[in-house]
């Protein structure tokens, strides 16, 4: 039995265009101390895990190696994924490749984690319970009533319920009842049981990921028996299913950083200049003034100009989905 970190990195990060495109994803922005999130993630974890296993995709697979290499992480292994099915198929591939005991910890690329003794702890407990035949996801103490984020209901380490992401009033109820969590989109289990699991809820799932596995050219996926796994996330076709789950709740600092708003506190947080009223710009050194204007944030790229309140920043996707359509050039 080892313990594996699982990074997931097959995500566009549609919520931070025009930083994050296609070509260069939100986990491989350089702006954080310098760093990448994916960078950041494959750190973080590496006194808990003995191995690396990266499932990324086509697109990218190439900056996940730049980035290892960067910070001298030489020994990994990787799974590239010929198109996008979710969370639930990358989670399989990394679980098929593993031996059935091999504990695995996945987590995402694109989050930022304070590391410390919450962290450890949290880690640590997951692990424990991951060894007990557990399947376990990490719920992070909500700090606001947070509209972004998907959360889960507990008693203990019980999971009681999943919720998906609540309106304003429903998100201020779950943090006024005190017993709602953030989910982390992190989660550590037996690669065999996770299988089981799957396999119980969700077969179809795992058997055409086990067919296109099994037909795996050195690291890469084929296309054509990747595209019939249904595309579904880990959470529908397994958590919200599976009697085997705990939630580990955690207090370590956490952020998705999934949205200009989340950039925006960190990048304040760490002293990067806005003027009186809030407004801030990234990504251009010309001299820029606003007025009339609070907490307005303008992102400039070679080809783009994006400029929106810092409490509109979910709606960003709306307009990623939209230039999928009428400007497929600019993602």
């Amino acid at each position: 039995m080892k313990t594996i970190n699982v990074i997931l990195s097959g995500g566009v990060g549609s919520r931070l265009w025009p930083l994050s495109r296609k070509s260069r994803p939100k986990q491989y922005l350089p702006i954080f101390e310098g760093e990448t999130l994916f960078q950041k993630t494959a750190i973080r974890n590496l006194s808990f895990c003995e191995e690396l296993l990266v499932v990324g995709n086509v697109d990218n697979y190439n900056l996940s190696r730049k980035d290892l290499e960067k910070v001298e992480i030489q020994h990994y292994r990787e799974i590239i994924e010929a198109c996008p099915r979710n969370t639930a198929a990358a989670i399989t591939f990394a679980a098929l490749a593993s031996h059935p005991e091999d504990i695995l910890f996945v987590t995402p690329s694109d989050q930022l984690i304070q590391e410390g003794e919450a962290y450890e702890e949290a880690v640590n407990r997951g692990i424990l319970l991951a060894k007990e035949g557990f399947i376990v996801t990490f719920g992070l103490k909500p700090t606001r009533p947070e509209t972004g984020y998907g959360y889960i209901e507990a008693a203990g380490e019980d999971v009681v319920s999943f919720r998906e992401k609540p309106d304003q009033t429903t998100a201020q109820r779950f943090l006024d009842q005190g017993n709602f969590y953030w989910n982390s989109g992190m989660f550590c289990f037996q690669a065999g049981v996770f299988l089981d699991e799957l396999a119980k809820y969700e077969p179809n799932v795992y058997l055409k990921s086990f067919t296109a596995f099994k037909q795996i050219n050195g690291n890469f996926l084929r296309e054509d028996l990747s595209l019939e796994i249904p595309s579904i996330s880990v959470d529908y076709g397994v958590m919200e299913k599976t009697e085997k789950i705990k939630v580990v709740p955690s207090h370590f600092v956490w952020s998705d950083m999934g949205s200009f708003e989340s950039i925006y506190d960190y990048l304040v947080e760490n002293g990067y200049p806005k003027d009186d009223l809030g407004n801030l710009v990234i990504g251009t050194d010309k001299h820029t003034e606003f007025t009339g204007l609070t907490n307005t944030i303008l992102i400039e790229t070679e080809d783009a100009i994006l400029v929106l309140r810092k409490e509109n920043s979910q709606e960003v996707k709306k307009i990623y989905e939209r230039l999928e359509k009428e400007k497929p050039s600019l993602i």
